[in-house]
Parts: structure tokens; C-alpha cells; sequence
């Protein structure tokens, strides 16, 4: 995959706005369908164009001269609230399709109980994004952004050549990514050699995600920031670099399945308190076994990225942009 001889893209300013500009009008686009709430999808598309945009808006920050409703903090507060109503949209959907078919006919019945009080829930979220889209904290946002976008202001290193900076912006992230203790979870070192182990039984796993799945949701946040942040630059890298965008988008993946999981469970144990295991013993036992299917497809990747050779390689790649082709 080779970018265009004649990119646009030309320096640490440019790539910036274009950032900027093209996240925050995807995911404008969206919030008339958001408010209508017809299609859950629009929400999710919203709250990832929000999640980009701040990504593009945190990496650039210290070379721009931003409004002060343009920042992180404050686009991180929008993508939370639409994730409260996009999560409620995730289990919803995880239990309808996933589980329930799969239930006996009383268990069936019995998680009826669980998706009334789901869309009770959801309705009060539904609320909180009406009352962010009014807000004027919302609405100096979009307005600040979009003057922004056609009067732009710089620092005066962004009118450096991108690719001077290009290694720099992005190695931070893969170090943070690499070194993340997430990585050890279920590995021992022996002769100060990383060693995983492999024959899980459910109930060691069930253990271990106890003691250890914030970690192991951080690690999921962690490969989101670099996937994200990496795609910022996609055009500018070959091949290689588009392989390690889509390992990370894997593990990204995986990781937030288990964690979706893990929400679920936790969310039906709010719900059915001492009482989920007796009135739901068969959802109970997918879940488990859902969750054991799903390390068994982790531990490849893990053993994959915990090798000295596949993280030098994605150092290596992120030192390696498309010089010759940028003009």
C-alpha cells in the first residue's frame, strides 16, 4: 500500500486539521439520527467519531492553538455520556441474539425481567444525551470547532515537515502499548523468560478475571489509543504498518469481548443479586464458557506480541515512513 505522490499532507499542521476536520464532521452527521433515536447504530458511530476526534484533538493539542471548549476533557465527557446509552444497546443486544434463543423456555422467560429493567435504564441515558445535546457547554463545542476549522491557529512547530515528527508522535504510544502489565496476565517468568500458560481450567479463569480484568480493560484502552492514533497516519506507512493496525484492532477486539462479558455478567448479578446462579444456572454456565472460548482465542495474540521480535517490528514500522513518496 503506497500513499500518493502528490499527498497533500506536507506538514505537522496539515495533517492536524485535516484530522480535526474530518472526525468532527463524521461525527456531527450523526446527531440528528442520535436525537430520533430510530437506529442504535447511530449512536455508535457518534460515540466512535467521538472517541476519534479526541484522539486527533489530544495528539495534536500542544502544536495547535485550540478553543477552550475544543479539548479533551471536554470531548471525553460527550463520548462517555453517549457510551452509557450505547453500552445498554451492547447488552441488549448480546442477550437477545447470543443467549437468550439458547435458554430454556423458564430461563427465557425469567430474563424478561432483566430486559425491562435494561430498557428502563436505557431510558435514562436516552435522557442524559437529549440534555448534553442542549447544553451550552455542547453547543460552544460545535461552534468553536467548526470557526476553528475555517480560521485555524497553529504553534509554531506545526509548520514542520510531518515526517521530521512522525516516529515521535507515535512511539510513545507503542512503548505504553508494549510494556502495559496487562501483557502478563496468566504468565509466569522463569529464568527471566516470559512463559504463558496455556491449559486454563474454567474455574482458574474465572479466578484470574476476577483479580485481574480491570487490568486486562485497560490493556483493551490502551491497543484502542494506539489503533486510533495510528490510524491518523495510515497513508503515510506501507503494508506493514496497515498489518500492525489490524493485529491491534484484533486485540482491541477480543479484549472488549471479554470485557462485554464481563460487563453482562456483572450487570445481570446487580440485577438477580444471590439468586442469578439458581434462576439462571443455564446463561450463567454460556457466559462462563463464552468466556473461557474467548481466552483460548487471546492467548495466540498475547504470545504473539509478548515475542521480542513483533514489538521491535512495530517499532521498526513506526520509524519507517513513506519518505520517498512525500513531496
Amino acid at each position: 500500500m503506497k500513499i500518493s505522490t502528490e499527498t497533500s499532507i506536507k506538514t505537522l499542521a496539515e495533517t492536524a486539521h485535516q484530522a480535526i476536520e474530518k472526525h468532527f464532521v463524521k461525527t456531527i452527521k450523526w446527531e440528528k439520527a442520535v436525537k430520533k433515536d430510530e437506529d442504535p447504530e447511530a449512536v455508535h458511530q457518534m460515540r466512535v467519531g467521538m472517541r476519534r476526534l479526541r484522539t486527533a484533538v489530544s495528539r495534536f493539542a500542544r502544536y495547535l492553538i485550540l478553543p477552550k471548549s475544543v479539548s479533551d476533557k471536554n470531548i471525553g465527557k460527550f463520548a462517555r455520556i453517549l457510551g452509557g446509552i450505547r453500552d445498554l444497546d451492547v447488552l441488549e443486544e448480546i442477550l437477545r441474539k447470543n443467549y437468550q434463543p439458547h435458554l430454556v423456555v423458564k430461563e427465557q422467560e425469567i430474563l424478561k425481567t432483566a430486559l425491562t429493567e435494561l430498557d428502563k435504564q436505557r431510558e435514562i441515558a436516552l435522557s442524559h444525551v437529549e440534555k448534553i445535546f442542549k447544553d451550552e457547554n455542547y453547543k460552544s463545542f460545535k461552534n468553536e470547532c467548526e470557526s476553528w476549522l475555517k480560521n485555524p491557529s497553529y504553534q509554531g512547530f506545526s509548520s514542520i515537515k510531518i515526517y521530521h515528527v512522525l516516529p515521535d508522535l507515535l512511539s510513545p504510544e507503542v512503548s505504553q502499548f508494549c510494556l502495559h502489565p496487562g501483557w502478563l496476565i496468566g504468565t509466569k517468568i522463569i529464568n527471566s523468560e516470559i512463559v504463558i500458560q496455556t491449559k486454563w481450567t474454567p474455574i482458574q479463569l474465572e479466578e484470574h478475571l476476577k483479580t485481574e480484568g480491570k487490568t486486562l480493560h485497560s490493556l483493551r484502552k490502551q491497543a484502542k489509543r494506539l489503533r486510533y492514533q495510528m490510524e491518523l497516519f495510515t497513508e503515510l506507512y506501507g503494508e506493514s504498518f496497515a498489518a500492525h493496525i489490524h493485529d491491534v484492532k484484533n486485540i482491541q477486539e477480543i479484549l472488549g469481548m471479554i470485557q462485554d462479558n464481563m460487563v453482562l455478567h456483572e450487570w445481570l448479578e446487580n440485577i438477580f443479586k444471590s439468586e442469578l446462579d439458581r434462576k439462571l444456572p443455564g446463561l450463567t454456565t454460556l457466559l462462563a464458557a463464552n468466556r473461557h472460548q474467548l481466552w483460548q482465542e487471546w492467548q495466540p495474540l498475547q504470545q504473539r506480541y509478548l515475542q521480542a521480535d513483533t514489538r521491535y517490528n512495530l517499532h521498526l514500522v513506526v520509524l519507517q515512513p513513506n519518505l520517498t513518496d512525500i513531496k
